[in-house]
C-alpha cells in the first residue's frame, strides 16, 4: 500500500524511495534480529529456565533464587547465612542440581585442612616422583557447607581460589574449570564452635543472602511438595556449563558496551565490590521480570528505594560489628 508520492505508506518522504533504500523504514526487524538482541533473549530465557527449576525444590523465596543466578552470571561467589533448618544447604544443592556440570561439595569441620580443599602432592614410588591429587576445589559449582566451622587456617585456602581462579600447591599453578562459583553457608557467630570470617575471606563473597522462615502459603507448598518425595530428587539439569560460559560472556560484552559507551545506568555502575563488577546490574534486569513502567517512577529509573536495594545484598556482609561495638568512647 501506498501513500502520496508513491512512497510507502507511512512514510514522510516527498520522493519516492525503496523499501530497502528508505531511511524512514521500519528498523525494528535488524533490532530484533542483532546478535546483541538474540544474546540478551537467550540470557533471559536461559535465566527463567534456571529460575523456574530451582523454585521447585525452593518454596518461597523468588528473591532469594533471583539473587542467586544474578550472582552465578557475574561470576562472583555467594554466602548464605541463617540458623540452622530454613534450606541453606538445600538452595546450594538446588543450583547444582539444576546445572549439568561437575559439582562437588565440602563440609567444613574444625579438623579440615588446607590440603584437603586445594589439593597435595603425592610421591608415586612406580615413577619415582610426585603427582598432584586435586582437592574438592575442582569443580564448577563448590558447595561449602557450614564453612564457619572450619578453622581460619583452612578457610584461607579458599582466598586464592576465589578471587583469582586457581590453585598454587608446591610452586605450581592449577587453573579452575569456568564457570566456577562457591556457594558456601554459614550459622551465626554467636553459635558455639564457630569461627568468624576473615574480612578478606568476606570480601571474596559477592553477596550475602539470609533464607528466613517461609510464610505460611510456602510451608503448606512444601508439605504438599515433599508428601510424596523429595523433589530435590526429581530435579533435573536444565543448563550445561557450556552454556553457562556462554551466558556469563554475554553479560560481560553487555558490561564492556555500556561502559565504553557512558550508558551504564546508576545501579549498574555503582562500586559494589573491589573490581567495578559493572555488570551485577545488568544480569539483575535480565534476570528479574519486567516491571511495568509505572512501577519504575518517573523518567523510567527505578525508585529510590529500589536502587538501594542492591547495596544491601552485597556490602552488609563486609561490615561486621568488633567486640568493643556499643561502648562509648574511652570504654574498650
Amino acid at each position: 500500500m501506498e501513500g502520496r508520492g508513491g512512497t510507502p505508506d507511512g512514510c514522510g518522504s516527498s520522493v519516492g524511495c525503496p523499501r530497502h533504500a528508505c531511511p524512514c523504514s521500519d528498523v525494528s526487524m535488524t533490532t530484533e534480529t542483532s546478535p546483541d538482541a538474540i544474546a540478551l533473549d537467550a540470557l533471559g530465557v536461559s535465566a527463567a529456565r534456571i529460575r523456574a527449576a530451582i523454585e521447585t525444590v525452593i518454596e518461597g523465596k523468588p528473591d532469594v533464587v533471583r539473587l542467586v543466578l544474578t550472582v552465578l552470571l557475574a561470576e562472583g561467589h555467594l554466602l548464605i547465612e541463617d540458623v540452622p533448618g530454613v534450606g541453606k544447604t538445600m538452595l546450594a544443592k538446588s543450583l547444582a542440581r539444576a546445572l549439568d556440570c561437575q559439582v562437588r561439595r565440602i563440609q567444613f569441620t574444625p579438623d579440615l585442612l588446607p590440603s584437603d580443599v586445594t589439593g597435595v602432592s603425592v610421591f608415586n614410588q612406580e615413577n619415582r616422583d610426585f603427582e598432584f591429587k586435586p582437592g574438592a576445589i575442582f569443580a564448577n559449582i563448590v558447595v561449602g557447607d557450614e564453612i564457619n566451622r572450619a578453622s581460619p587456617k583452612t578457610q584461607s585456602a579458599l582466598l586464592e581460589c576465589m578471587e583469582e581462579r586457581q590453585v598454587t600447591v608446591d610452586g605450581t599453578t592449577y587453573l579452575l574449570p569456568p564457570p566456577f562459583m562457591v556457594v558456601a553457608t554459614q550459622n551465626p557467630i554467636e553459635m558455639e564452635g564457630t569461627y568468624p570470617l576473615p574480612e578478606a575471606q568476606r570480601d571474596r563473597f559477592m553477596a550475602r543472602v539470609s533464607m528466613g522462615y517461609p510464610d505460611a502459603q510456602a510451608e503448606l507448598a512444601m508439605l504438599d511438595s515433599h508428601a510424596a518425595g523429595t523433589p530435590l530428587e526429581d530435579l533435573e539439569p536444565v543448563a550445561d556449563a557450556a552454556e553457562i560460559v556462554q551466558l556469563i560472556e554475554t553479560v560481560k560484552q553487555r558490561a564492556r558496551r555500556h561502559h565504553a559507551a557512558g550508558t551504564a545506568r546508576a545501579h549498574d555502575s555503582r562500586p559494589v565490590l573491589p573490581g567495578g563488577r559493572r555488570r551485577v546490574g545488568l544480569v539483575r534486569a535480565a534476570v528479574r521480570p519486567a516491571r511495568p513502567a509505572a512501577d519504575r517512577g518517573a523518567g523510567g529509573r527505578a525508585p529510590t528505594r529500589q536502587r538501594r536495594c542492591g547495596r544491601q545484598d552485597s556490602v552488609p556482609h563486609r561490615l561486621l560489628p568488633s567486640a568493643g561495638a556499643g561502648q562509648g568512647p574511652g570504654r574498650h
